[in-house]
């Protein structure tokens, strides 16, 4: 049976939109299953009159982790104001012409993704100036069974991990954000438009819907599987491939041996997964124009990968092979914590406290930890 997204039951919902002014935080991913976008659909069948832009811009056209500004969207002359520039948080100002705020955006899966936490304060900010907030629920790509890795500690909170989760969190918008509402006390008036026929085990491929990229550096599903692997090394002097056309899937740096690095990864039997000799170069970001040594990893299995073990072993490895060259990042700013406990949600991976089989029980243990949580919030 066909899938039918959360937008595309606007009209079973319609009583929520009637007589409402509405705001909408989306992007490029948000269109129905004929490529119609969401802003055109709600356009047409509300009274829409605000647009919210979160990292990379309503349209997609921004890279990582540059501001977004403020202005008028040209295709409607509805006003735009972002959340990833000036503001995080949705201000009394930008919902002044509205009584309900919604979302339609396509997630990734992974609690490092920054859109889950513009639709945690967008959430926060309608409890605060009494504004209803919808969720127009979309699949998660990379499927709603599988969850993995450890627990946020809070020490480490911020706009890449807010809230105690696993990395891999095997939920959909919608069932995050009746978490966030009710686990995490935000409170607020929350309205969730579900899917129709979609089952927690596809991937995004078995959904038959189109897949839009949901930012610039993961442009296909199985770079989405990679990324919860290897996002980890955003925090350090090895390349996760930004600036070549497999962003998350590539792995390297100038000083590393491709050859030495394969086999020590290979050797460790993770499952699903293989790690092939690679060079490349990439053309922006880390190591740019620089002949970078490295792997691309090779998912087998998706059902067996175990994409934060294998990021973890990767991380240990390197750093065991070459200790002279591999480097966290300093912090962006002095005094607070570095990109890597950001990233990992802890501290003892940057201080190497642990053995990687002590690493693996830990994701084990608090795994099974989130199971309960996490259950309490299932939709489907």
């Amino acid at each position: 049976m066909k899938i039918k997204l959360g937008i595309e039951r606007l009209d079973d919902f319609k009583e929520v939109f009637e007589g409402k002014k509405v705001g909408l935080i989306t992007n490029p991913t948000g269109i129905d299953s004929n490529f119609k976008s969401s802003i055109d659909i709600l356009n047409e069948k509300t009274i829409l009159k605000a647009l919210y832009a979160p990292e990379h811009g309503i349209r997609g056209s921004v890279q990582a982790g540059l501001k977004v500004a403020t202005y008028i969207d040209e295709e409607t002359g509805i006003p735009v104001y972002s959340l990833y520039g000036e503001t995080r948080k949705p201000t009394e100002e930008m919902l002044k012409d509205i009584d309900l705020l919604a979302i339609d955006i396509q997630d990734v899966g992974s609690r490092f993704y920054t859109y889950i936490y513009t639709m945690a304060y967008s959430m926060m900010a309608c409890k605060e100036h009494n504004k209803t907030f919808v969720v127009f629920d979309r699949p998660n790509p990379i499927n709603g069974v599988d969850f993995e890795g450890n627990i946020l500690d809070l020490t480490y909170r911020s706009f890449v991990g807010y809230y105690p989760i696993v990395q891999r969190h095997g939920m959909t918008i919608g069932e995050l954000a009746k978490m966030f509402n009710e686990e995490f006390g935000i409170g607020c008036d929350l309205v969730i438009i579900p899917m129709e026929n979609w089952k927690r085990e596809m991937s995004f491929e078995d959904t038959g819907l189109p897949w839009v990229y949901p930012s610039p550096n993961l442009p296909t599903i199985n770079s989405t599987y990679a990324y919860n692997a290897t996002c980890v090394f955003e925090g350090t002097n090895v390349s996760e491939g930004r600036g070549t056309t497999l962003p998350f899937e590539l792995v390297g740096a100038p000083w590393i041996k491709p050859e030495t690095l394969a086999k020590a990864l290979n050797d460790l039997g993770l499952p699903g997964v293989h790690f092939r000799v690679q060079y490349f170069m990439p053309t922006f970001s880390k190591h740019k124009d620089e002949m970078c040594g490295g792997v691309q990893v090779h998912i087998l299995d998706r059902k067996k990968f175990l994409p934060v073990r294998t990021g973890w072993a990767m991380l240990e490895v390197i750093r065991d092979l070459y200790p002279n060259d591999f480097e966290v990042n300093k912090p962006y700013v002095e005094g607070r914590p570095r990109m890597l406990q950001y990233n990992t949600g802890c501290n003892y991976i940057l201080e190497r406290e642990y053995s990687l089989a002590e690493q693996f029980a830990i994701i084990e243990r608090e795994t099974k930890q989130f199971t309960t949580t996490r259950s309490k919030y299932l939709l489907y």
